[in-house]
């Protein structure tokens, strides 16, 4: 019987109590930060807190866009409220300069799973999937798909399918075969930060392969919210004016902005250790799992792409989330978070995984003592 409102919520409480008094996690949840330290780090954040406050735009915000778009190496970025409103504003503009309303792209990118159809209801856009399979798509699947379309976007990481990336060499045969359609491709690259380490190039090389990006502030930077969108001048000017129409065009931003400059200045950087030590925990939590005789586990993928990937067991998702909470209660440590099993076969269950910084300090042992007690709490 699934819990009512009430005891969801009882059930949150305690989760996040538990969090908050445990000495060893691999990351630090959202839900367990409270608004006196999330005010205590804006004024740590890299600015001079005697300049101007901004106002529609000026000031900490164009600083921020400045700053996004010489990492990318794009002419200009823009700031927005969310990465939704960037996307439907991107995936608009390319429609009205192809002529093309439609755009190519995975049914379980986030257009798909997470904007309530916004793409068709608001911009009037339909869409096509290359492929349906919970994977990348590959050039072929591209260049050979039968209807016509306007726009490639290409989720980097695809975060449905296990935060999967392509190699370097299938993304420049993904955008040569888009290009080969005349097709423009845009990047959500939500996630694209700490894709660095996996395709072993640098940021501006990574989004200098599209004609558009999107990137945001709070998955991986730890920002309060917000987004960016990077391309040519005109394009983004082009969807400035948009910004407005869809009312992004906010009084004051320095809260965001600011995170985003501290994430930039103190996340940025450390990523590629976060990945490293994710393949390890990945590994070790393979380990694990062997040793403490589960009969069927999967790591997704094996070797993470970035620092986050997926874990599925056979067994109920709230007897996982449970045994999960337990074990920081009684031993002071946070190996998973929720568990679900919306869209799985019956009896599975998946979860994910994320290491930053309180990962760092995590040895593989740690990691198979923590599984050890994990399971022995199912």
């Amino acid at each position: 019987m699934a819990d009512t409102a009430d005891e969801a919520a009882e059930r949150t409480k305690r989760a996040v109590a538990a969090w908050r008094a445990a000495s060893r996690t691999l990351t630090r949840s959202p839900r367990a930060e409270t608004v006196g330290e999330l005010l205590a780090e804006l004024a740590e954040a890299p600015y001079d807190m005697d300049a101007p406050a901004d106002l529609y735009g000026d000031g900490v915000v164009a600083d921020l866009e400045r700053r996004v778009a010489d990492l990318l190496g794009t002419e200009d970025a823009a700031f927005f409220p969310s990465g939704t409103m960037a996307q439907q504003i991107a995936l608009r503009c390319w429609a009205g300069r192809t002529g093309n309303p439609v755009v190519a792209l995975h049914p379980l990118s986030h257009p798909e799973q997470w904007e309530g159809g916004a793409l068709s209801t608001v911009s009037g856009l339909r869409t096509v999937h290359p492929v349906t399979e919970p994977r990348q798509p590959t050039p072929e699947e591209v260049r050979d798909h039968p209807e016509p379309f306007g726009t490639l976007m290409l989720e980097l990481p695809l975060r449905e399918t296990g935060f999967l990336l392509p190699t370097w060499e299938e993304l420049e045969a993904l955008v040569d075969a888009a290009r080969e359609r005349d097709a423009i491709v845009h990047f959500d690259g939500a996630r694209l930060w700490e894709c660095t380490v996996h395709f072993g190039r640098p940021l501006a090389e990574i989004a200098g392969l599209a004609d558009s990006v999107y990137v945001s502030f709070y998955k991986s930077l730890g920002g309060l919210s917000g987004a960016c969108l990077a391309g040519a001048r005109g394009f983004v000017e082009e969807a400035r004016v948009w910004r407005h129409r869809y009312g992004g065009q906010i009084f004051r931003q320095f809260p965001q902005a600011l995170s985003a400059l501290a994430g930039l200045e103190r996340e940025l950087p450390r990523l590629p250790a976060y990945v490293e030590q994710a393949r390890m925990v990945a590994a070790a939590l393979r380990e694990g799992f062997e040793a403490a005789g589960v009969p069927w586990f999967r790591i997704n993928p094996e070797v993470p792409h970035t620092h986050q990937f997926q874990v599925w067991l056979p067994y109920e998702a709230d007897r996982l989330t449970e045994a999960g909470t337990r074990l920081a209660e009684e031993e002071g440590t946070v190996l998973f978070g929720r568990w679900s099993a919306e869209g799985l076969a019956p009896g599975l269950s998946m979860t994910e995984v994320t290491v930053t910084q309180p990962g760092l300090a995590w040895t593989p042992e740690e990691v198979r003592s923590a599984v050890a007690g994990f399971v022995g709490r199912v």
